[in-house]
């Protein structure tokens, strides 16, 4: 009897080790962290800044992602009528207050439907709120979820709502929620001359910061028209820091779809300054990239007309050759080899680019290191020095460290 208690213990013992043992290598395999505590997004704080709109005429700047994660996805809007905060307007990006806009598709003025309020567009004729819009307005609320990348353009609309509220005397309340590429900073740094809707502020394509961090750099280094200084709060997100990672709830623009999508955008956005197709017209945007030519790759799509996320796709109806990358994990960082690979193998010049590829490297440093045959590493030498006065700038705004 004591033998078998014996081998059923030696049994147990060894099972358990193979469950350790397992597990440890399955912790492993997905070196992502995740927060051991439900992360608050900013709007999910509402004994925050409930208080704050008593009494207060409000317009806010929010979309599709404006939802407080702790009850479900409610609406912002919805949770605030509920409380009977008096919302006077909504102020929408570029994709519209729905999120089902094309890229670059302008946003018309018009009433939203289910709630009544006047949708006012900032990306259509005007993409700053005039002083009439602001007339019947006490505070502005900016809640608008940001994927951490210069040319994403919601952080555009941020800078001309700053300098509005600035310019009239109106705080701004920024509900701020993680970035899901928050853990790093990489890319090339905008220069001078190169301002655009696409690259407001010289930061590199991966900036490392939440909008609130952000907004707190723009004021802080002045970075707004004549140096004024938005009145600036932040509703700081919960159980998050930069190190964590963070899975959107909604997608955030109708082509990044999910966690791989956003991972890859910094470094396939720049196919738009070109003639690659990177998915669009597909079901997996951003997740994949060819062109009409086999030898740029084994994989095969052909993108199409979809209507809430691609009506023109570069590259429609043509069968596309090139790569398909969503097995891509959740730590992949901002990389060039997808640019170069495309550049060799089409075999252009300078053909190879349009005219916005500038725009989105920030200068045109890069079309010239990729022309004269740089490797990577060499091309990544022209921008370490911009890198590392970024990242110490970077440090005196961080709010989640």
């Amino acid at each position: 009897m004591k033998q078998i208690k014996l081998i059923l213990i030696c049994a147990f013992l060894l099972v358990g080790f193979s469950f350790c043992k397992n597990g440890s290598e399955s912790q492993q395999a997905d070196s992502t962290p995740v927060s051991p505590a439900p992360i608050l997004v900013g709007a999910d704080r509402h004994e925050v800044y409930l208080p704050e709109l008593e009494g207060k005429r409000v317009a806010l700047a929010v979309n599709q992602t404006s939802v407080l994660t702790s009850q479900d996805n409610l609406h912002l809007v919805d949770f605030l009528l509920s409380k009977g905060v008096d919302i006077k307007k909504v102020f929408v990006p570029e994709h519209g207050f729905r999120g089902d806009a094309d890229a670059g598709e302008k946003v018309e003025n018009q009433i939203d439907p289910k709630t009544k309020l006047p949708l006012v567009s900032l990306y259509g004729d005007s993409r700053k709120p005039s002083k009439d819009a602001l007339e019947d307005v006490d505070l502005v609320i900016f809640d608008i979820q940001d994927v951490g990348v210069r040319f994403y353009t919601y952080i555009s609309t941020l800078h001309y709502l700053m300098e509005s509220c600035a310019e009239n005397n109106k705080p701004l309340m920024v509900m701020d929620r993680p970035n899901p590429n928050g853990n790093y900073v990489d890319g090339p740094v905008l220069k001078k001359g190169y301002t655009s809707f696409v690259g407001m502020h010289p930061i590199p394509v991966v900036h490392g910061l939440t909008v609130g961090e952000l907004a707190q750099m723009i004021n802080g280094e002045g970075w707004l028209k004549n140096q004024v200084k938005a009145d600036l709060s932040i509703i700081e997100a919960d159980n998050w820091n930069h190190d964590l990672h963070y899975s959107l709830p909604i997608k955030p623009s109708p082509n990044l779809p999910n966690d791989v999508a956003i991972r890859l955008y910094p470094s396939l956005c720049f196919f738009e300054g070109t003639d690659v197709s990177l998915g669009r017209g597909t079901q997996y945007p951003f997740q994949v990239y060819g062109y009409p030519d086999p030898s740029f790759g084994d994989f095969t799509f052909t993108p199409v007309s979809i209507e809430g996320m691609s009506k023109n796709p570069p590259q429609q109806n043509n069968k596309c050759y090139g790569r398909d990358l969503r097995d891509t994990s959740l730590s992949h960082q901002f990389t060039l080899d997808y640019l170069l690979h495309a550049y060799q193998k089409a075999d252009k010049g300078e053909k190879f680019f349009n005219d916005f590829f500038d725009k989105l490297a920030g200068s045109d440093q890069l079309r010239k290191d990729i022309l004269a045959g740089k490797s990577e590493d060499l091309i990544r030498q022209s921008w370490e020095e911009d890198l590392n006065n970024y990242k110490r700038i970077r440090e005196k705004y961080l709010i989640y460290s």
